[in-house]
């Protein structure tokens, strides 16, 4: 039995299933843990590999390095009784923060049809069958916030993460609306310790500004000439869709079953602009922004920014600021995915983008840990 308190609440009242055409999981590369190297050594040596430096482990080989898991075909697991624990988790994540919680990646479709298994039920399973990993994890990540804390302290940078996160879940509407979102990215650099309660829209030459900000974000993450480092997003007809980013050039492409990339075609990121969102597509987003303002690892991906940028900025500036840029970063991609496949900026247009960039976000550096 677990001897620690799990925040299920991000998952509570959720369903998921696992569509067989889908196989977005096998797409991440499963670290393959002490108890289950036996079985892969024995069975299937040439088939576990050590990862990339600097966080290197032994993982599941994928196919031509970068594809799918060598165990997925025809979209089937073939060794699906054996398959490791992080691929047994998935969609869920186990955060070890200032307190352990149960995250939901909404990059897989199978959380988004409200069938299957109870989200809740199948979380606290995952927990107890964790729980020898999570007592030495949660140890050390308390070690870690507290030695944060002391440094915001010291710098005095600290604030109220309660009240940071009660602030902007009374203000959705400024962080759905880009004339506002702007001003918050500009306050967020120039303040000293900004108030969401001052920011009122303001229209050029600022939306300009933004369609850069938007832009850079987002093809951060795609300018990698890696197939494995850059985001994949499944779509409806289950494909596996990739984006490369090289200077202004956007490159779409399909990898198939086997790990070929199939180009589809080119454009020009500064050629897509922003584009407005209907009231439905807001409304969605404003859901997305709720989710992500009570994650525990994206309040620990904030305090990972203050850390990086040397404790200079206001935990309410980096925190507003940080938000900014997830939701611009994630318009952006649902600008693009419009541009390519006509997806459309209401309520289904922004939430294809949300299943494109959620794992993403989930990756970003945070000072807990995903066990």
């Amino acid at each position: 039995m677990v001897d620690f308190n799990v925040d299920y609440s991000e998952v509570r009242g959720k369903f998921i299933e696992c569509p067989p055409q889908c196989g977005m999981c096998c797409l991440c590369q499963p670290e393959v843990l002490s108890e289950e190297r036996d079985f892969f050594k024995k069975n299937y040596p040439q088939s576990i590999v050590k990862t990339r430096p600097p966080d290197s482990y032994l993982a599941l080989e994928l196919k031509k390095g970068h594809g799918s898991c060598v165990f997925l075909n025809g979209r089937k697991c073939e060794v699906y009784q054996h398959r490791p624990a992080y691929c047994r988790q998935f969609p869920l994540h186990i955060y070890a923060g200032e307190k352990v919680s149960v995250e939901l990646d909404l990059s897989c479709r199978g959380a988004w049809t409200g069938k299957g298994a109870d989200a809740e039920t199948e979380a606290k399973k995952i927990v107890e069958a964790a729980s020898g990993r999570i007592h030495p994890a949660f140890r050390e990540s308390k070690k870690v916030y507290e030695e944060f804390y002391r440094n915001c302290i010291e710098a005095g940078v600290m604030g109220d993460p309660s009240a940071i996160r009660t602030s902007v879940s009374v203000s959705l509407s400024k962080f759905t609306d880009p004339d506002c979102l702007g001003r918050i990215l500009d306050m967020s650099q120039t303040e000293d310790v900004m108030s969401i309660s001052e920011v009122v829209p303001e229209t050029s030459p600022e939306i300009g500004e933004l369609d850069e900000a938007a832009r850079s974000a987002a093809m951060e993450s795609m300018s990698s000439e890696d197939p494995l480092s850059v985001p994949i997003y499944c779509d409806e007809k289950w494909n596996w869709n990739m984006f490369m980013a090289d200077g202004d050039s956007l490159e779409w492409m399909v990898m198939d079953d086997d790990g070929n990339l199939v180009h589809k075609a080119f454009a020009s990121a500064s050629e897509i602009p922003l584009k407005p969102l209907d009231s439905s597509g807001r409304d969605v987003l404003a859901q997305y922004i709720s989710v992500l303002n009570r994650r525990e690892s994206f309040m620990g991906s904030v305090y990972s920014n203050i850390d990086a940028a040397g404790y200079e900025d206001s935990m309410s500036n980096a925190y507003y600021g940080t938000v900014a840029v997830s939701v611009i970063d994630l318009l952006w991609r649902a600008s693009m995915l419009d541009h390519f496949m006509g997806t459309g900026m209401g309520a289904d247009g922004i939430r294809e983008a949300i299943i494109f960039y959620d794992m993403d976000r989930l990756d970003a550096p945070a000072i807990g840990a995903f066990i």
